[in-house]
């Protein structure tokens, strides 16, 4: 590393010239400049007057002070309010290697508080100018690769699941001889909710919103909460055999069904929880759930625009076909379990390559600011 210098994260910017900030609800969805504000998507909206506009000559660097969001900017644009920073590296700082670095950076995780104050603590180290650049075009080779192999791998992911769905619903389109029509109220029976009250020494495993895996419907954490700490919406008892559907954003999919080492817990009232009645499949409501039928009725119905949702009745009042044999039943129960299993496999195989190569893009970072990459070529 010769001839590296070891700066404050401060000392490595020149000012940026004044310019307004948009507030998130005023953006236009097109107009003449570009808003640039910290959420994951580059560009975020629109605006018109020229006097907001920041002038970019030298490429600068929006970061997102709640998100950690870092963008490379070299183009005039429009600063989006909340949480937007915006850094301009010194001349004898190229802009793409600092926006690189700024990336290796490791926080501590603040949720949505603001991150500068950490940041700014932070020392960078920037080699001469020229590998400083060629540090930079071997970056840009190697996560190009990365990222084309993460497109095809994200194809592969939507591919088994658009399989799945296209035989979930083939089979839930079926009616006539042998299906009947009946609603998911109809084959459900009443839940009730936790009295607190009557359980004032005890703990119960809490499944929210986020405790569902949109990627393989399987419940991955729970937290544990009684009396004294249980959130408003920890109230639902739930069984074994439950079927449970998220009615807050419903088209995110989160549906579930409860196993036995979750029975006699509690979900959230942003579930409706089903119980079928004896002679009703768990499974075949959980299915059924997943259909692009269902799905289109529950985003038709929805309500709400931060927070979408949908109500219990919504979801009970939904029609079904269900057959009139348990043999056919049970048959067509097996083949779907079986091709969900060999969907969730897949996908998690999938997830783990992307894992991966998240992975690799930290590693090859911490190795060029190690001053490992120079004069070497890296491998996707």
């Amino acid at each position: 590393m010769k001839n590296w210098e070891i700066i404050e994260f401060e000392k490595c910017l020149d000012k940026v010239p004044t310019s307004s900030k948009v507030p998130k609800k005023k953006f236009l969805e097109s107009g003449k400049y570009p808003i640039v504000s910290q959420e994951e998507q580059f560009i975020n909206g629109y605006w018109d007057n020229d006097i907001d506009v920041l002038k970019v000559e030298k490429p600068v660097i929006v970061w997102g002070d709640h998100t950690k969001v870092v963008k490379l900017v070299d183009f005039d644009f429009v600063k989006g309010a909340d949480g937007v920073k915006v850094f301009l590296p010194k001349q004898s700082i190229d802009s793409a290697f600092f926006a690189y670095q700024l990336r290796s950076v490791k926080l501590k995780e603040l949720g949505y508080a603001r991150h500068y104050r950490l940041l700014k603590k932070e020392k960078f180290v920037i080699p001469p100018l020229e590998e400083q650049k060629q540090i930079v075009s071997i970056l840009d080779e190697a996560f190009e690769k990365i990222e084309q192999a993460k497109a095809n791998i994200e194809k592969s992911i939507q591919s088994a699941k658009e399989l799945f769905q296209s035989k979930l619903n083939e089979i839930f389109a079926q009616k006539g001889n042998g299906w009947e029509k009946k609603t998911l109220g109809d084959v459900c029976e009443k839940t009730k909710n936790i009295n607190w009250k009557d359980y004032t020494n005890e703990e119960f495993e809490y499944i929210d919103l986020s405790s569902v895996s949109r990627d393989t419907l399987l419940v991955t954490e729970t937290t544990m909460v009684n009396k004294e700490n249980a959130p408003s919406r920890a109230k639902r008892i739930i069984q074994k055999g439950d079927v449970i559907f998220a009615t807050t954003r419903p088209t995110l999919k989160r549906a579930t069904i409860i196993t036995s080492d979750l029975d006699g817990q509690i979900c959230s009232t942003g579930f409706v929880v089903l119980r079928p009645k004896k002679n009703i499949n768990s499974d075949w409501i959980f299915f059924y759930l997943l259909t692009s039928t269902f799905m289109d009725r529950m985003e038709s119905l929805q309500r709400g625009a931060s927070y979408p949702a949908v109500t219990d009745s919504d979801v009970k009042d939904s029609t079904l076909s269900i057959p009139l044999t348990k043999e056919l039943e049970d048959s067509i129960v097996t083949k779907m379990n079986n091709l969900r299993r060999s969907s969730n496999e897949l996908v998690l195989q999938y997830l783990q390559k992307l894992s991966d190569l998240d992975e690799l893009k930290k590693s090859i970072l911490q190795k060029a600011f190690a001053g490992e990459l120079t004069n070497k070529t890296v491998e996707a």
